[in-house]
C-alpha cells in the first residue's frame, strides 16, 4: 500500500439477486453489477447487488426453506403461493410467455391425452411448467420425475421416459433431438384462458423494509426495472455480456431466446399479466395443486 493512502471498504450493504444462469436473466441483471473496476451501469448509493446463479428449482427450494433468504430472487410463478408470506413480486424481472412457453416432447408424435399414465421428465416440481402441465393433463394422473433440465431431451430421445417437459434454451432446439412436439403450454394456456402464460417471477424480500427503512422494497424494484430498461436500451452491450451464460448456444440463438423473455412484459406485468398470475394461481389452487393465496402483491411499476 502506498504512503498515505487510506483504504475504505465500501459501507453499502449487499443485496444478493438470485437467478438462473440463463442468457436471458444475464441480459436484464447485469447493469446493476459493479463489474471489473467500473461502477455500475445502474449504481446505488445505499446498496451493493450481487449476482448469485442458480437452477431455478434450486432456487424455488432455497425460497420455500426459508433459510439464508436471497434478498431478491427469481422463482417459478408456481411457486409463489408457497412464499407468499416472505416475498412479494416485483412488477418487472418476469418471463411470460405470449402464446409460446415450455413444451411438452416425446420421440413420436402423440396427443396430450395419450400422455395420461405416462411417465414424464419435468424439470422440477416447483415449476410454473409441470404446474401447468398437470393442470392440462390433470392433476396425478402422469408419473413425474425431476431430471436437471439440460438432460430432459436427451434422455426422453433415449427412451428413459415417455415425453418431457423442456424449458430455457430446450424450448428451440428439442428438435436436433429428434423430438417431437406433443404440445406447447403457453398455446395451450392461452387456450384455455385468454392471456399470456407467466412463467418466472421475481421477488423482492418482504424483511428488507424493516431492515434497511419503510420504502425499502419499492426503491430496490425502482433499481430492478431500471435494470431491465438499460439491458433493453443498450441490447448489444448486453447480449456481449450475456453470452457468457449461454452455455454453448451461438448468438442467433441466445438473442432469440433473450428476446422470447426479456421484453415489454419483463419492464412491468401490466394488468393483463397481474391478471395472468391472479389466474394461474387460482386454478392451481382450485385444483389442489397450490395453497390459496390472496390476490398476488406486486411491489413497482404501474396498475
Amino acid at each position: 500500500m502506498k504512503p498515505g493512502y487510506i483504504f475504505r471498504m465500501d459501507p453499502r450493504p449487499v443485496l444478493r439477486l438470485g437467478h438462473s444462469p440463463d442468457p436471458d436473466d444475464a441480459f436484464m441483471w447485469w447493469p446493476l453489477l459493479e463489474l471489473g473496476s467500473g461502477p455500475a451501469r445502474i449504481a446505488s448509493p445505499r446498496f451493493r447487488f450481487e449476482a448469485v446463479p442458480a437452477d431455478i428449482e434450486a432456487l424455488n427450494r432455497r425460497a420455500k426453506a426459508g433459510e439464508d433468504l436471497l434478498e431478491i430472487s427469481a422463482f417459478s410463478c408456481a411457486t409463489y403461493a408457497r412464499i407468499a408470506d416472505r416475498y412479494a413480486l416485483t412488477a418487472c424481472g418476469s418471463s411470460v410467455g405470449d402464446g409460446y412457453g415450455p413444451k411438452v416432447v416425446a420421440r413420436s408424435a402423440r396427443s396430450p391425452e395419450s400422455l395420461r399414465g405416462a411417465h414424464l421428465a419435468i424439470p422440477g416440481e416447483g415449476t410454473t411448467a409441470f404446474l401447468v402441465t398437470s393442470l392440462m393433463l390433470g392433476p396425478g394422473s402422469f408419473r413425474a420425475t425431476a431430471v436437471p433440465f439440460k438432460e430432459i431431451p436427451r434422455r426422453v430421445a433415449a427412451g428413459d421416459f415417455d415425453a418431457g417437459i423442456v424449458i430455457h434454451e430446450g424450448q428451440l432446439t428439442f428438435a436436433e433431438e429428434g423430438l417431437s412436439l406433443v404440445e406447447d403450454l403457453g398455446r395451450w394456456w392461452r387456450a384455455q384462458t385468454g392471456l399470456p402464460l407467466p412463467l418466472g417471477a421475481n421477488g423482492v424480500l418482504r424483511a428488507l423494509d424493516e431492515r434497511h427503512g419503510p420504502g425499502t422494497m419499492a426503491e430496490v424494484a425502482a433499481l430492478l426495472e431500471s435494470s431491465v430498461r438499460y439491458a433493453l436500451d443498450h441490447r448489444e452491450e448486453s447480449i456481449r455480456y450475456a453470452l457468457g451464460f449461454a452455455d454453448g448456444m451461438t448468438e442467433e440463438l441466445a438473442d432469440r431466446f433473450i428476446g422470447m423473455y426479456v421484453n415489454s412484459w419483463t419492464l412491468d406485468y401490466g394488468p393483463t399479466g397481474r391478471r395472468a398470475v391472479a389466474t394461474l394461481l387460482g386454478r392451481a389452487a382450485d385444483a389442489g395443486l397450490l395453497p390459496r393465496v390472496a390476490e398476488p402483491d406486486f411491489v413497482g411499476g404501474g396498475a
